[in-house]
């Protein structure tokens, strides 16, 4: 049984209707949250996003009010927030299994998600957004679901913790706890060190990165994983990948889970906003091309 609830609209009298549901993950239902701005019609876009925690920890409250944003920016989106097995239950590849397994659901569920199908992008922030870069992969490898974009929002990528960023933080104390932080989820998430080079579990490791929907990529200026984030960006524009990379302003992580909540909201959601309206302008400039 799904809850609806309904929200205060944005500036120009739209209301937000938010509903929670089960959808179907790799070998089960997982829980998730739909946000939809009351209109008519159905929506073009679906934005599918995973949440953050290091893949042991978190739940669909921890993006909650920054999706609530989201669905209310960028042409007025579906969101669909989705849970996956956390790496306590069951380590890698339980979660990257759940978050396909969650983009093949709404592909086919698209009626129920009040979207026309037209375009699905996959989004997350730090360990969500590993699975979103993964589920880019694996959606190519897999030849399902068709993605139109990629978004990944301060996103853990590098298991082996050996970039400059990750580095240079521990001299903050604050900056080390997140580091610590870090290293502890993949302690738990790839409990074997076979697993650390894996595409699926690294991409930053992979060295097939071609033919992958268009990627926004944010990083944060005091984030360790700052420079995995900007690594993965440079790597997808050699394979040809069309990439839209933004480093944001401090985004103040002393809060355990200012990550998870995007202390960056503001300019995170400016860049979201702009990188899919230019999706929008490129399939209209096909579509015109072509008639």
């Amino acid at each position: 049984m799904s809850a609806v609830r309904k929200d205060a609209g944005q500036d120009d009298g739209h209301t937000l209707a938010v509903r929670d549901l089960d959808v179907a993950g790799a070998e089960g239902a997982l829980a998730a949250r739909l946000y939809k701005a009351s209109s008519d019609g159905k929506r073009d876009i679906l934005i599918v996003f995973f949440h953050g925690g290091g893949f042991v920890d978190g739940d669909l409250a921890c993006s909650d009010e920054f999706l609530r944003h989201l669905a209310g920016a960028s042409g007025y989106p579906v969101v669909l927030s989705s849970t996956y097995t956390l790496a306590t239950v069951k380590p890698f590849p339980a979660a990257v299994e759940d978050a396909h397994a969650v983009l093949l659901w709404a592909k086919k569920n698209k009626t129920k998600l009040g979207w026309t199908g037209k375009r699905m992008l996959v989004a997350g922030i730090e360990a969500g957004a590993n699975l979103a870069a993964v589920c880019a992969l694996m959606a190519r490898d897999r030849g399902a679901p068709k993605l139109a974009g990629q978004i990944l929002i301060m996103p853990m990528l590098d298991p082996g913790l050996s970039t400059g960023s990750m580095r240079e933080m521990p001299t903050c104390a604050d900056q080390a706890k997140a580091v610590n932080e870090c290293a502890a989820a993949y302690r738990g998430y790839l409990p074997h060190a076979a697993d650390r080079s894996h595409p699926y579990a690294s991409p930053l490791q992979s060295s097939r990165l071609k033919n992958l929907p268009p990627a926004l990529i944010l990083s944060a200026e005091d984030d360790p994983l700052r420079d995995e984030a900007e690594a993965y960006g440079n790597k997808l524009m050699q394979s040809g990948v069309t990439v839209t990379m933004r480093r944001m302003s401090a985004a103040r992580l002393r809060d355990p889970d200012g990550r998870t909540q995007c202390a960056c909201r503001v300019p995170a959601l400016e860049a979201i906003a702009s990188f899919v309206a230019g999706l929008e302008q490129e399939d209209q400039a096909l579509a015109a091309g072509g008639c």
